[in-house]
């Protein structure tokens, strides 16, 4: 039998189920962060670098939805933090939405285990206990998307009952030596162009400079050039850009900053004048750089020595030598992911239903991302997609 539990003088609600775990729903980021920091600082614990507790709370202040944040933690028998899941309450024609954060910002969303044995818990339990919990808290449903199939050699079992999703991302491991893993990473082919062309940079442009910022300041340089370099690109592509949201910019300002920022910033830079060359932004954790955003000056005269290949084998060299052991360049089919990456990380959007209109959103959000994925993986279908919206825009 399952309890609905409102835990007086806490806003927070409990759902008890026999035999299984205990879901808790905690209302604010500030009533979650102690559990949340301790849970993402231990070495056994499973989680990708979007679930840290500074990236999340940055994206919901920036973009004004810290009032709506919500983490779920799932308890064992005994008491125990098994599993937390941050979510944003979205009301949505009349339904309430538990999503999770970060939207397409977010490469993934995997929950964040206590340890590898707690992904191992049967998704089932899991479901059962969202759901009781999500009914206690008047949700229609959980919307979760970017669920990776596996991760770090452990299957997550949110993913278990998703729909697969119209894109893939792409990752790589690192090995314990920068220069074995440079060389595995990229041929010597690949080294011996790149090579090549940092040399006629130089000589056409003078001394460069690898550099990550490492201060307030050096962060919103580099988030300058980013956004000018997006911008052009976007512009001469005819479509919107995701970067010029205001909020957006704000967020990518918070987490890139601090004594230990969400978010590091990287660029290749011409060493006398400081103009930057290109730019790479990811999200971190201590085994793991997660790739977010790339850009890189459209000058012909600079992207004929490709300075973002150059800033990448740059950065592989640097994340090994830092000590990350997982490497990946986020979702979405690119020729310098394919050219690099040697895991392709399947992701799904799973949909778990509490009502019944919860229950026909599901079906219609299961449809639609099936849709989209029939488009994007057949290439007569997304080559008309594509004259459509150039159509349209014209």
């Amino acid at each position: 039998m399952a309890v609905g539990v409102q835990v007086a003088g806490t806003g927070m609600v409990d759902t008890r189920v026999a035999g299984g775990l205990v879901a808790e729903i905690i209302p604010d980021l500030a009533a979650a962060e102690a559990l949340w920091r301790r849970l993402e600082a231990d070495p056994a614990s499973l989680g990708t670098p979007y679930q840290r507790y500074d990236w999340i709370g940055a994206y919901l202040r920036a973009t004004g939805q810290a009032e709506r944040a919500r983490v779920a933690v799932l308890r064992d028998t005994d008491g125990r933090p098994r599993i937390l899941i941050p979510f944003a309450l979205q009301r949505e024609h009349g339904l309430r939405i538990a999503r999770t954060v970060g939207d397409t910002h977010a490469n993934f969303h995997l929950p964040l285990f206590a340890t590898r044995d707690a992904a191992a818990i049967a998704p089932g339990d899991i479901v059962a206990a969202l759901i009781r919990a999500g009914r206690a808290s008047g949700f229609d449903a959980f919307a979760l998307k970017h669920q990776p199939r596996m991760w770090d050699g452990a299957a997550n079992p949110l993913a278990a009952s998703g729909e697969a999703e119209p894109s893939d991302a792409y990752g790589l491991m690192l090995g314990p030596d920068p220069e074995a893993t440079v060389r595995r990473v990229f041929s010597a082919d690949a080294r011996k162009k790149l090579r090549s062309k940092e040399k006629r940079l130089v000589e056409a442009h003078g001394a460069v400079a690898y550099r990550r910022a490492e201060t307030p300041e050096e962060a919103a340089h580099l988030l300058t050039a980013f956004f000018a370099q997006k911008s052009a690109r976007f512009a001469g592509m005819g479509i919107s850009d995701p970067y010029a949201d205001p909020a957006i910019r704000a967020f990518l300002t918070a987490a890139s900053t601090g004594a230990a920022p969400a978010v590091e910033l990287y660029a290749l830079c011409l060493a006398g004048s400081g103009r930057v060359l290109a730019t790479f932004g990811g999200a971190v954790s201590d085994r793991r750089f997660s790739g977010m955003m790339t850009a890189f000056d459209g000058d012909p005269e600079i992207a004929r020595f490709s300075p973002g290949d150059l800033l990448l084998q740059h950065l592989v060299r640097d994340q090994t030598a830092r000590g990350r052991q997982g490497f990946d360049l986020g979702v979405g089919e690119a020729r310098y992911k394919a050219s690099i990456c040697d895991e392709t990380i399947s992701l799904v959007e799973t949909i778990i239903p509490i009502t019944l209109r919860g229950r026909t959103y599901g079906a219609l959000r299961r449809g639609l991302t099936r849709t989209k994925r029939r488009i994007k993986r057949d290439p007569r279908l997304y080559a008309v997609l594509k004259r459509l919206r150039t159509l349209r825009r014209s």
